[in-house]
């Protein structure tokens, strides 16, 4: 019995026969036609039950009907009329054949049967009348149409044997509703009838059928054909759901993929989306093209697992022909659609070679849909069916357009996207350091992430050698993303490294700094910008002979400061004004810095997130800073992986880890120098035996004719207290003259009968950086000597 109908079964004859012709179940309906009990028939062939020797001429699929021979068990031959459903594979079941034929309900009704007057016989809407046990009574010629099936033959059967679908079971149960409540139901359904080709929607009204007395008697039964209605529907739904999940990032691939997974199977069986390369024509696509088009294959999806019908993989390029349906559509520059019945799918694929592999899983209609936006001719979509037994119409092509459009802007603007990113990117690599200088002072460790999605920012940093073994730790963020960030953050890093290079202070490095912000400012309203760049920065100085670092920061986050054998804590620095503000003082602040200790200096977007602020931020980098010893490369990446998310930044992230090298007090020699000039062959003396004591006597010579030209003019120009040091590290030789006196000697090339102004041309000359600096008393002179391996 039918798990929905609770009524007496055996009014029909019902038997399942396998797609082997075996049967495989026999009701009791049957048994009362033909005498055979269950146990006679099942598990034999069914052709054994046929009388004659011929078999009727049943199709491989859909549906069956018609009057056969069948033998019954005394041995007459009994013509019965029957209709015969092929049900595909299914939930865990194969393909077999239902076949029924009615038993009751063929009799004539009484004359004031309520089931006799219902039914409006002659409407056009397709009717039919069921009785209380849910039988066929009696249907009117345009649902005998709809079923394309006789009345007289299958009045008495249920509805779920006359359509032979599981819909059928669904409206049984619906009408058992009907019967137990007397409330009328609409029921939607989409199912093939009468063997069509296409599935058609269904709007259909279950009501109840009363006597006089008002009790439900049966059901009526009228449908309506929707379809039209329904597809429209389900058109703008698509369309709809298109713009939903299309263009959900800026990824060329993930868009075309999306645009596949879209028509995939609501439209199609397998589709495929392959693009032009825009670097075959110039670096932008064209507006047309010509037969044979190179394609990239970027995405495709099918209903079948694996995608068997793919010839080619992600990323895969390929010339296509002119008679490829890709070439045909895109040289046309409209869609272009072809089906077996037509004979035009000869053509798929076009590559010969791997055509019988496609040709295998049935392919029988594709449809190839140009992928054009503003103009410009991006790619193409192909679609195709072999799955679903239709092929393509109008409707499906106006639809496929429709999204295909949708989906063309959407890759346009991720390929713009991903363009302007890849410049920015591109002069961003190009304007930060590629590499770190190796310093005596600071062992320093970088990582520079771009935002995944805001597009390029200006975040940069820098390590600069300064005089005196000293170095500059540098940090900064622009405010804003793209070229024109990443263009002033160039310009600000130039600024930075040529302001270091005369040895300014930081709070002074920094004002200089705020001033060409305002004019940049200034120079973007000129013309026609934003008119406003913004930017923080933090400029620290580590000097490794005293072991002190000064710093100072324009509203950029404080550092972090690990000393030896101490917890990660932040250093306290005033806040200072972010940079194009003008007007407001910088001020910085000195701190000692143990050999050994770590400074972690690095860019908001390291520790500011839509899930936490910076304060959470900063003792989650403190935390991850917390475990000592380690390689800086390897703290890095702990601290990237402990703050930061596995899908993208969605800012710029700059870090610089800089852990300070000490250099030993024997390494560096210092002199007072009297006021006398008749003393500079002592002092010279001294140097010598200086360097022989480092072992460096190979240098001795060049640095005896530094050391005495400095020392002479600062005698001769400068002020009182005058002091010598000599520092040195494995690969140079720092000579450093000191004095009280601001002014500052000048390079210049003497005449031919002047006595003096030779001695600082020498000196450049005979040395590879040489320059002064400033100091809180005076002035500095210095210069570099290259040590080689000879003077080790």
């Amino acid at each position: 019995m039918s798990r929905v109908y609770p009524f007496d079964d055996a009014a029909t004859a019902r038997a399942v026969i396998d797609d082997d012709g075996t049967l495989v179940e026999w009701n009791e309906g049957a048994r009362r036609l033909l005498g055979h009990s269950a146990a006679d028939v099942v598990g034999r062939p069914a052709a054994r039950l046929l009388a004659g020797d011929g078999t009727p001429p049943v199709p491989a699929v859909g549906r069956w009907d018609g009057t056969v021979g069948l033998r019954h068990r005394d041995g007459r031959t009994v013509s019965v009329w029957v209709l015969a459903h092929h049900r595909p594979p299914g939930d865990g079941h194969g393909g077999d054949w239902l076949v029924v034929t009615p038993l009751t309900g063929r009799e004539p009704s009484a004359p004031d049967d309520p089931l006799t007057r219902a039914g409006l016989l002659q409407s056009p809407c397709a009717i039919a009348v069921y009785d209380e046990a849910l039988r066929l009574r009696r249907m009117n010629d345009a649902m005998a149409e709809v079923t394309r099936l006789p009345a007289d033959r299958v009045r008495g059967l249920r509805i779920s044997e006359i359509g032979g679908k599981p819909q059928g079971e669904e409206l049984e149960r619906s009408m058992l509703r009907v019967l137990a409540t007397g409330q009328p139901i609409d029921v939607q359904t989409v199912m093939r009838i009468g063997g069509e080709g296409r599935a058609r929607a269904w709007l259909t009204r279950l009501a109840p059928v009363t006597d006089a007395e008002g009790r439900v008697r049966g059901v009526c039964v009228a449908a309506h054909d929707v379809t039209d209605n329904y597809r429209s529907r389900q058109r703008l739904q698509i369309v709809n759901e298109a713009s939903v999940r299309i263009g959900s990032t800026l990824d060329v691939t993930r868009t075309a993929q999306e645009l596949a997974d879209v028509c995939v199977p609501v439209l199609a069986d397998f589709v495929t989306v392959d693009l032009l390369d825009p670097e075959e024509y110039g670096g932008e696509p064209p507006a047309g093209v010509t037969a044979p088009v190179r394609l990239r294959r970027v995405a495709h999806r099918s209903v079948l697992e694996g995608a068997p019908e793919a010839v080619a993989g992600p990323e895969h390029a390929e010339a296509y022909p002119a008679s490829s349906p890709q070439a045909r559509s895109l040289v046309a520059g409209r869609t272009v659609t072809a089906s077996v019945t037509g004979g035009d799918t000869d053509q798929w694929p076009a590559l010969t070679d791997r055509g019988e592999r496609v040709r295998r899983v049935g392919i029988h209609s594709y449809m190839s849909v140009p992928i054009r936006a503003r103009g410009l001719t991006l790619g193409v979509a192909v679609l195709a069916r072999h799955r679903r037994p239709d092929a393509f119409t109008g409707d499906d092509v106006l639809l496929a357009e429709e999204i295909t459009a949708r989906a063309a802007v959407c890759v346009d603007n991720a390929r713009r996207y991903s363009r302007e990113r890849e410049t920015a990117l591109a002069l961003q690599r190009s304007l930060l350091p590629r590499t770190l200088p190796r310093t005596a002072a600071v062992e320093a460790c970088c990582r520079y992430l771009p935002a995944a999605r805001a597009g390029v920012g200006g975040d940069w940093f820098d390590v600069i050698p300064l005089s005196g073994m000293r170095v500059a730790l540098v940090v900064g963020d622009v405010v804003g993303h793209g070229i024109q960030a990443s263009a002033t953050m160039g310009r600000l890093r130039t600024a930075v490294r040529t302001l270091a290079d005369i040895d300014l202070a930081p709070d002074e490095l920094l004002t200089h700094l705020d001033d060409l912000v305002l004019r940049l400012s200034d120079e973007s309203g000129d013309e026609g910008g934003a008119g406003e760049v913004g930017a923080t920065c933090l400029y620290a100085v580590y000097d490794p002979v005293s072991r002190r670092c000064t710093l100072a920061r324009a509203g950029h986050p404080p550092p972090v400061l690990v000393r030896p054998g101490d917890g990660p804590r932040l250093l306290d620095l005033p806040a200072g004004p972010p940079l194009g503000l003008g007007g407001l003082p910088f001020e910085s602040a000195e701190v000692e810095l143990p050999e050994g200790s770590v400074l972690a200096l690095y860019t908001d977007g390291l520790v500011v997130s839509r899930e936490r602020d910076g304060d959470a931020g900063r003792e989650l980098l403190c935390r991850a800073l917390g475990r000592q010893p380690e390689s800086l490369d390897a703290t890095c990446d702990r601290v990237l992986r402990a703050l930061l998310p596995s899908g993208g930044v969605a800012d710029d992230v700059a870090l610089l880890l800089a852990r300070t090298q000490g250099l030993p007090a024997s390494q560096v020699a210092t002199w007072d120098i009297p006021a006398d000039p008749a003393l500079v062959a002592p002092i010279r003396k001294q140097v010598v035996d200086q360097l022989a004591a480092w072992s460096l006597s190979e240098a001795s010579f060049t640095a005896e004719l530094v050391v005495s030209e400095l020392v002479t003019n600062a005698i001769r120009y400068g002020a009182h207290p005058i002091r010598l040091r000599l520092i040195h590290d494995a690969t140079t030789l720092i000579c450093e003259v000191s004095d009280t006196s601001h002014t500052a000697p000048h390079l210049r090339r003497a005449k031919v009968f002047d006595e003096g102004g030779r001695g600082l041309l020498l000196v450049a000359q005979l040395t590879q950086r040489w320059g002064s600096r400033h100091t809180p008393e005076g002035k500095t002179i210095w210069a570099e000597l290259p040590l080689f391996e000879e003077d080790r």
